[in-house]
């Protein structure tokens, strides 16, 4: 896939017909930190992992408020998902201050795509190198998107990207079905455990995740880390084992039933090339 004539510029089609730089930028969002959104018929919970470069450094944002209704998760290059959160934040109060009311979820995942769309059909540009979550509630309900650097954009009930991101899909392909009715705390609690199979082993506190809520009566805000640390001890969810007591069938419905992968397999094991 790497080093070939064909990858030099992001307008050059190979002979199977691939542009291989806006693969390059999809890859970037395999390696990010994962990232995993599931929403109810009344609310959009968002998660991610906290990961620093040093133990001397902080680590970067993953989730970004873009208006009272509506919220981002990235995976992949910080830089990129801070500009188009920065884009949609500007959007949503062009909207506002226009039309007096909230800017549709839909219609401002349109305008993303379309500006990522744009940097796959210039020479002179590079694909975004980030994948986002948008998280939102409209006239029309919740809504859980994810935009693709390619600047295609899919609805889910539920899904994860960012590296070891398979593992949380495997754990929300059995849960999606019970999401539409689920409560917030049973999101909240779905989310932490979907994030725990994202560590590999290692034990889930509140400094290595972040979560936010969006919803009915509720504006889109990131819980502090003590709320979460409140949340991780109540369900007991840091060192026990996901509940696993539905039946073989239901396990094979939710998967042939959910929604389809579209990240593909990521290379996990290499170290990302910058911050992501």
């Amino acid at each position: 896939m790497f080093r070939n004539q064909y990858d030099t510029d992001v307008t050059t089609w190979s002979p199977a017909g691939r542009l291989f730089q806006v693969e390059y930028a999809m890859e970037a969002v395999k390696q990010g930190s994962a990232a995993i959104g599931l929403r109810s018929k009344t609310h959009v919970v968002l998660a991610c992992v906290n990961k620093a470069n040093s133990e001397l450094s902080s680590h970067q944002r993953k989730i970004f408020k873009v208006d009272d209704h509506i919220g981002v998760a990235i995976a992949g290059l910080t830089a990129d998902g801070r500009v188009l959160s920065r884009y949609m934040r500007s959007e949503c109060i062009n909207y506002g201050y226009t039309y007096e009311s909230p800017l549709p979820v839909g219609r401002l995942v349109v305008q993303l795509a379309d500006k990522a769309q744009v940097c796959t059909q210039r020479s002179w540009k590079r694909p975004y190198g980030v994948g986002l979550l948008v998280a939102g509630l409209d006239e029309s309900g919740a809504h859980l998107y994810y935009n693709c650097p390619s600047g295609n954009y899919f609805e889910y009930q539920a899904f994860a990207i960012g590296s070891r991101s398979q593992a949380a899909k495997t754990y929300l392909e059995r849960k999606f079905e019970k999401f539409p009715e689920s409560s917030r705390d049973d999101l909240v609690k779905d989310a932490l455990f979907a994030i725990r199979e994202t560590l590999q082993g290692e034990k889930l506190t509140s400094s290595v995740c972040t979560i936010a809520v969006v919803g009915v009566g509720e504006a889109f805000n990131i819980l502090d880390q003590e709320t979460v640390q409140a949340l991780i001890n109540e369900f007991e969810i840091s060192g026990e084992e996901a509940p696993t007591n539905e039946s073989a069938a239901e396990q094979a419905g939710g998967d042939a039933d959910s929604a389809p992968d579209q990240s593909g397999a990521a290379a996990e094991g290499e170290a990302a090339p910058m911050d992501i």
